[in-house]
């Protein structure tokens, strides 16, 4: 492929609808919830008894509630984990809440829960199952998979995503099961076409570890291989060791530069990343960890860095064996809304806007809506209706010069792509133009794609600038917001 010919197919591939829905949720929960909770453990052996499965009162409410004062926008529950009880009362195993003492659907209250307090619902279903005797048996396991997996598409309402672990090992008859994925993709598709499929999927991608940091330049336009099963199964947690949610590996920093493309001539596609972690050191609640869950800082911290560095944000926090939250959960997550709410809501509107070429949209620096705006739909993404700017052909180095009224102290800078057109951001660079009309380099990047916070020291601006140094074809930008300190 000539060269221009390769820079246009790589600055033209775009997210599907579903993608797009997802990647303005920004934020959503997983709940880790079940046999572990009651066993204190965080992966089972698989065939522990149902009877000691005796939570409480189960208040998935007060579940919605918290998470819905932290901003989040959906929850994704484990319906089922490597242990093989299921949440739900199958009627494919007996290893399931129907075997307990408690009786009660939970994947029904969570969904109908999160309904109520406008979330939207997902699914976890392990493939991975160590209780099932067909694990390891090729077709035979792939039917009972696919014959839950159709009970979970279709007895609790819309889904919108579905989260296969990559975690995979030998069942009771020493076999590994090697998954129909595509099997198990066109069932989702067939029954739930809106969801997207995460991890092992082709919708949405890991980010490669559970400790919450994002790549410093995480491309969603990446080479078709990575949306490989079999390679994030490689790359995922192999043993119950207590380590695993808290490394951060140097592994495939950069997957989607045009460094790191130069030599690839194969087929690219959106595949977008997800950073996952959980407010605490595990994913199951366990009692000794009740004073060392992550404060609000902390993960305001986390929140920066992913949903402000081209991904999306879930965050696990799990109940405690009563079926409610723990407290220091609670107070953290409405810590981390107020913290995000803030920063919003500090965006800076009543600006001047100055271009290099072309007309700058009046949405350009207006309060767009957030998931924290009563108002705020992303049933309609404005990432695929709301104008956008883009400089003229020829413009060789496009800056936007954005002066405020009078001198304000700034402390970040939030710039977005409008990605229904692709992502071609390489370099993108803030300066800052103090009062005196000096200037000061505040930062950079060398990707942005749905959303990119630029953080430094607050400073007191009459003006800044925001300019992109290179890009993949012309740059088609959706906002760009001033944060004041």
């Amino acid at each position: 492929m000539h060269a221009g010919d390769a820079l246009n197919y790589l600055s033209n591939v775009r997210p599907s609808f579903r993608q797009l829905r997802w990647q303005e949720m920004e934020m959503y929960a997983f709940i880790h919830f079940g046999m572990n909770t009651m066993t204190d453990r965080e992966w089972g052996e698989g065939h522990e008894d149902p009877a000691l499965f005796t939570p409480g009162n189960v208040d998935t409410d007060q579940w919605m509630r918290a998470l819905k004062d932290a901003g989040m926008t959906g929850v994704i529950l484990t319906c089922k984990h490597h242990d093989g009880f299921c949440l739900w009362p199958s009627a494919y195993t007996d290893h399931s809440v129907a075997s307990s003492p408690y009786q009660g659907d939970i994947v029904a209250q969570a969904s109908e829960s999160a309904r109520r307090f406008g979330l939207k619902f997902g699914v976890y279903l392990s493939p991975w199952d160590r209780t099932e005797a067909t694990y390891g048996q090729g077709v035979a396991y792939d039917d009972f998979f696919v014959n839950q997996l159709t009970e979970l598409l279709t007895n609790y309402g819309p889904i919108f995503s579905v989260w296969f672990d990559g975690a995979n090992g030998e069942g009771e008859n020493g076999k590994v099961q090697y998954y129909d994925w595509e099997r198990y993709f066109t069932l989702i598709r067939a029954l739930q076409p809106e969801a997207v499929i995460n991890i092992c999927g082709p919708d949405v991608r890991w980010c490669g570890n559970e400790a919450g940091v994002a790549r410093p330049a995480e491309w969603s336009v990446l080479p078709a291989e990575l949306q490989s099963a079999e390679r994030t199964q490689e790359h995922s947690q192999k043993a119950d060791d207590g380590t695993f949610s808290r490394e951060v590996k140097s592994t495939d920093e950069d997957l989607g530069s045009r460094a790191a493309l130069a030599n690839y001539d194969g087929p690219l596609v959106w595949y977008p990343a997800e950073v996952d972690t959980s407010i605490r050191t595990g994913w199951f609640h366990h009692a000794a960890e009740d004073e060392h869950v992550r404060t609000p800082d902390e993960l305001f911290a986390i929140w920066r860095g992913s949903v402000g560095g081209n991904c999306s944000l879930l965050l696990n926090v799990p109940p405690t064996r009563k079926g409610v939250l723990a407290q220091p959960d609670i107070d953290s997550l409405k810590g981390l809304g107020d913290l995000v709410r803030d920063f919003y809501a500090r965006r800076i509107s009543t600006v001047t806007v100055d271009a290099s070429t072309s007309t700058v949209p009046d949405t350009l620096t207006a309060q767009a809506g957030t998931p924290f705006d009563d108002s705020y739909d992303p049933l309609i993404p404005a990432l695929l209706t709301a104008p956008y700017w883009q400089p003229d052909e020829g413009d060789s180095a496009p800056t936007l010069t954005i002066s405020f009224d009078r001198s304000t102290p700034v402390s970040a800078v939030i710039i977005r792509e409008a990605i229904a057109e692709g992502q071609r951001i390489d370099r993108v660079t803030v300066r800052g133009i103090l009062p005196d009309g000096s200037t000061v380099d505040l930062g950079g990047a060398n990707s942005v794609g749905y959303q990119r916070i630029i953080s430094f020291d607050p400073v007191e601006l009459a003006s800044i600038t925001v300019s992109v140094e290179q890009s993949r074809g012309s740059v088609r930008l959706a906002h760009v917001w001033p944060v004041s300190a």
